[in-house]
């Protein structure tokens, strides 16, 4: 047990329900933790509060004063990070993406209004990465990335965990069989248009339904594709995880389109719930799964492999059955949160040197 350890924890608000498991999970291992939304507690410019622009770091000094933390952990790279180097804690931070080749597809597609603020925020996040006293990237492949930018930092691996027992069968959706599933969101068009290959796998399926859960900026660019298709269906955003957990307790497949992943959590959620998947091989996508045991990867772009896969699946109900098995066994095995935690640990102990 840690009871002396005092762990200050940052995080965004659409990853909250992960950080929030995560902040429970050291709990139970005796850390004494304090999770608070980064935005609301340390923010600047260009927050819409414009009082928080003259002093940022008023409430996250108040907040260090009263807690006392010991190290302070955040999930993306805001001011709220700036705020714990300034006062002197460690700083460890969790990097779920890629977020350089992010700034530069936004920047490509972005207004000049946009790419202002992008550099304002560059400068904050380029702040946090070389003050942290450790990265903690989502995967292997992101952790080859932070390397060769930061090749004398202390860098681990960190997966977000599973809670095994929130993922079980449930009531299905009243979906139409056979079908395939997707659950990914169009906010970065590099990752989303991949989605856009779907026409031609309906197209060669009219008697399999595909059902998309997910929204994002770039949502009606690939409805307009695909939404023609009595074969397609869109059910926008699904509550996490109870939606999520019904969605994937209706699907035969889980098919993941993405031009580009650091790794595939719902790869991970998909394997829980034992269905098999089918992912394009980019990123990190294969440290999400055991290809041929778990579940298919097939490279970009090769949509008639893609249409085998499926085919496979759905004609062999004991080998699809065997993958799902496969998938959990995989998943509790790699990425509860006993594991993912416990990990975290070590990791936070040999960085702020404690014993």
């Amino acid at each position: 047990m840690y009871n002396d350890i005092k762990l200050l924890i940052g995080a965004g608000q659409n990853k909250i329900q992960y950080v929030k498991k995560f902040s429970e999970y050291l709990e139970k291992s005796g850390i004494n933790c304090k999770l608070v939304i980064d935005t609301e507690t340390c923010n600047g410019f260009p927050s819409k509060n414009i009082s928080q622009w003259i002093n940022p770091f008023k409430k996250i000094n108040l907040l260090i004063e009263s807690f006392k933390p010991d190290v302070v952990f955040i999930d993306r790279q805001t001011q709220f990070g700036i705020g714990a180097i300034k006062a002197g804690i460690p700083l460890l931070m969790h990097l779920r993406g890629n977020y350089w080749k992010e700034v530069e597809w936004a920047k490509k597609n972005g207004s000049i209004k946009d790419k202002i603020i992008l550099s304002i925020k560059e400068k904050r996040a380029e702040d946090c990465f070389k003050n942290s006293k450790m990265i903690l990237p989502f995967s292997n492949h992101l952790s080859q990335i932070v390397s060769e930018r930061y090749p004398d930092k202390k860098i681990k691996v960190f997966h977000d965990g599973l809670e095994i027992k929130d993922w079980y069968k449930d009531e299905p959706m009243n979906f139409k069989h056979p079908c395939v599933g997707l659950l990914q969101n169009a906010s970065i068009w590099k990752k989303a248009q991949e989605m856009i290959s779907l026409k031609s796998i309906l197209e060669k399926f009219p008697n399999i339904t595909f059902y998309w859960a997910g929204d994002g900026i770039y949502r009606q660019k690939i409805l307009d594709v695909l939404e023609k298709y009595e074969n397609f269906k869109w059910l926008g955003n699904l509550e996490y995880p109870n939606k999520v957990r019904k969605f994937l307790s209706s699907i035969d497949i889980y098919l993941l389109l993405s031009g580009y992943d650091t790794f595939g959590m719902t790869i991970i959620e998909a394997e829980i719930m034992q269905v098999p998947v089918i992912a394009t091989n980019v990123g990190g996508t294969s440290e999400a799964m055991i290809n041929g045991k778990t579940g298919y990867l097939v490279n970009q772009g090769d949509i008639k492999e893609i249409e085998r896969k499926i085919n496979l699946l759905l004609n062999d109900q004991n080998l699809a059955k065997q993958i799902g098995n496969d998938g959990r066994k995989f998943v509790i095995e790699n990425f509860s949160w006993d594991i993912t935690v416990k990990e975290f640990i070590e990791n936070m102990k040999n960085s702020i040197n404690v014993n």
